[in-house]
């Protein structure tokens, strides 16, 4: 799940929590509503740990290459 569907369930549960007043047999709008924004939440903490412990750093060239004009190159590691 990423950022974007985390935040479009914690806005489509707050909206059946808060916004909508309608009633349909056996089924309560504010739990699926509380559960929506739970279920986001969880996916934007989870989202958010997973890319924040990405890390991308420029690695130079290996020592002795005289003369050239020096070729960085991206590295990502993950922790």
């Amino acid at each position: 799940m990423g950022i974007g569907a985390a935040i479009f369930l914690i806005a489509a549960g707050a909206i059946l929590t808060f916004a909508v007043d309608w009633h349909i047999a056996d089924v309560d709008l504010d739990i699926v509503g509380w559960i929506l924004m739970a279920a986001g939440a969880a996916g934007l903490i989870i989202t958010t740990v997973i890319w924040g412990r990405r890390r991308s750093a420029a690695v130079p060239p290996p020592p002795g290459d005289v003369g050239e004009e020096p070729v960085y190159r991206r590295e990502t590691r993950r922790w």
